[in-house]
């Protein structure tokens, strides 16, 4: 499990913006809905998006 600001700043996908920042534009889907919470945990199978960009979470082992 990761949380969704943890999963932005290793993906790289926040343009020089804080995470915060990120969240807080709209700029941030997880499976297809706005999401504003860094915290929120993510869970395999869901889907992020931020702009042209999109992330699978998938289990680590």
């Amino acid at each position: 499990m990761i949380r969704l600001g943890q999963l932005l700043k290793l993906a790289d996908l926040t343009d020089g913006l804080p995470v915060k920042e990120l969240l807080a534009g709209g700029a941030v889907y997880v499976n297809g809905e706005p999401e504003a919470r860094r915290g929120r945990q993510l869970h395999p199978g869901d889907r992020v998006q931020v702009g042209d960009a999109e992330l699978l979470v998938c289990a680590g082992g």
